[in-house]
């Protein structure tokens, strides 16, 4: 596995991808909150299996996709405004 390591890199990495990078999160939030919603009625059953934990995790992506859905429009909004102000020089 050393050898796979060891030595300089031979080729530039590739530029990210730019894609609907709000969107994607969005959908992606959207459906935490749904699979935590489907879940909530059943979490007596969730509780006799010990599985409470599937209902928290749902939960838990649904929270943190607002967090990156505020991360990335915070984020698309720099990009922009440091194009404007090089395009402005």
């Amino acid at each position: 596995m050393a050898a796979f390591f060891s030595g300089p890199i031979k080729h530039e990495a590739p530029e990210p991808l730019e894609g609907p990078v709000v969107a994607t999160i969005a959908g992606g939030t959207v459906i935490w909150f749904a699979l935590f919603l489907v879940q909530l009625p059943f979490y007596g059953w969730f509780a006799d299996h010990d599985r409470t934990w599937w209902v928290w995790t749902c939960l838990a992506g649904g929270v943190l996709g607002l967090y990156g859905t505020w991360f990335v429009r915070k984020r698309e909004a720099a990009i922009k405004k440091a194009a404007a102000d090089a395009a402005a020089e």
